[in-house]
């Protein structure tokens, strides 16, 4: 199959499970919904689904009617940044097959280490949130060395080893900040103030845009997409990446160092993750209070889904899950139904891309047909050579 069709068939699939999950969750909204009467629950329903939809970008009010809201999409734009960079991380693993599940952690090691960098290192502005979310990644890269160690040498599957490691990393930052990092002068568990060098400022320094707190580091984040995507698809270890995830023994006997291949995708994995971290904690926030897994990580992994490890496809899918989390929010405000509709869409998702065999008939069609036309220039060509 051609790499257009291949391209397009992703497309298709990832939009027709989009449009199950919203069906279903269209029936939920349904039956959840307040109303004694039929026409009443459909009205109900009309206008969850309008806040779901619509009303990330659009303001509704009696009074002035429909308005663009600025504001609302810059705020889907900077709840992109690190789920960019979380599905990134999980795009680079999950093509070499590898099913490590360590970006959730991975985002709040670096938003850590990045915090720390920012508040005890000092720098000049500008090198000050470079180096602190370099470090960040570097150290993310450095602990990720683990689960791809154990795979290569013991076998040890890099799922559970990852999947363990973000609770060992959430209680270490937990018991650290606990005991000797947090600033005992305010109410709750956080860290000193950042220094005023570390911030990364707002793309646009107006209320709209430094309110929605839309920083530097969307820019990077695309940066970040352009070069995942020309290392995987236009250098010599991207293709080993992929190539060991289609056929890790045909790699294998092909000559590839398959295990310094596995280790290189679930570090360079890390370094996505943790320099997320690190950028979402400097574009948001001006001192470090996370005292949870902050779900990033598993967003990423939708969204990895979603692109079908395909890194220029990463931001589409992680446009559509921000703006899908803003409009169950809004729905959840203005429609009394519950904002925790956005699992159960992500569950459906999760179910129909997980399915080897959704779609598998239309993908046979696209592959016969890219395989009739190859024969048909094949015989083209050999008439013109005969003639």
């Amino acid at each position: 199959m051609t790499k257009q069709r291949q391209l397009r068939f992703t497309i298709i699939r990832s939009l027709v499970a989009i449009l199950i999950a919203l069906l279903v969750a269209t029936l939920l909204i349904f039956i959840s919904a307040s109303g004694a009467t039929f026409h009443d629950k459909l009205e109900a329903t009309r206008e969850a689904l309008k806040q779901m939809l619509a009303g990330p970008v659009f303001r509704f009010s009696k009074k002035n009617g429909t308005a663009f809201e600025a504001k609302r999409l810059a705020d889907i734009l900077a709840a992109m940044i690190p789920t960019i960079f979380t599905g990134l991380s999980v795009c680079v693993m999950f093509s070499a097959n590898q099913f490590n599940l360590g970006a959730e952690g991975g985002i709040m090691l670096g938003a850590f280490v990045t915090a720390m960098v920012a508040i005890y290192l000092p720098l000049p502005a500008g090198l000050h949130p470079v180096v602190a979310v370099l470090i960040g990644g570097a150290a993310v890269a450095l602990v990720m060395l683990l689960p791809a160690l154990l795979k290569t040498k013991l076998n040890v599957s890099e799922m559970v080893c990852s999947l363990m490691l973000n609770y060992i990393i959430m209680y270490v930052i937990k018991y650290l900040m606990n005991t000797h990092l947090a600033d005992k002068s305010r109410g709750q568990i956080m860290s000193y103030p950042f220094r005023e060098s570390s911030a990364i400022s707002p793309i646009i320094n107006n209320a709209v845009f430094s309110g929605a707190k839309l920083s530097w580091g969307f820019v990077v984040a695309i940066a970040a997409v352009i070069l995942c995507g020309l290392f995987m698809y236009r250098s010599r270890w991207g293709y080993a990446i992929r190539m060991i995830g289609i056929n890790q023994d045909f790699a294998k006997y092909s000559g590839m160092k398959v295990g310094a291949v596995i280790v290189l995708s679930q570090v360079l994995g890390g370094f996505l993750a943790g320099a997320g971290g690190g950028i979402e904690m400097l574009g948001r926030y001006t001192s470090f209070s996370w005292s949870a897994l902050p779900g990033y990580g598993w967003t990423g992994i939708t969204i990895a889904i979603l692109a079908g490890n395909n890194p220029y496809l990463v931001p589409l899918a992680a446009f559509f899950m921000a703006y899908l989390s803003k409009g169950c929010d809004l729905m959840a405000t203005y429609a009394k139904v519950p904002a925790q509709l956005i699992d159960i869409v992500q569950g459906v998702i999760f179910l129909f891309f997980a399915a080897e065999q959704f779609l598998s008939g239309y993908r046979q069609k696209l592959v016969v047909r890219s395989a009739q036309e190859e024969i048909e220039r094949a015989r083209a060509e050999g008439g013109r050579q005969n003639a």
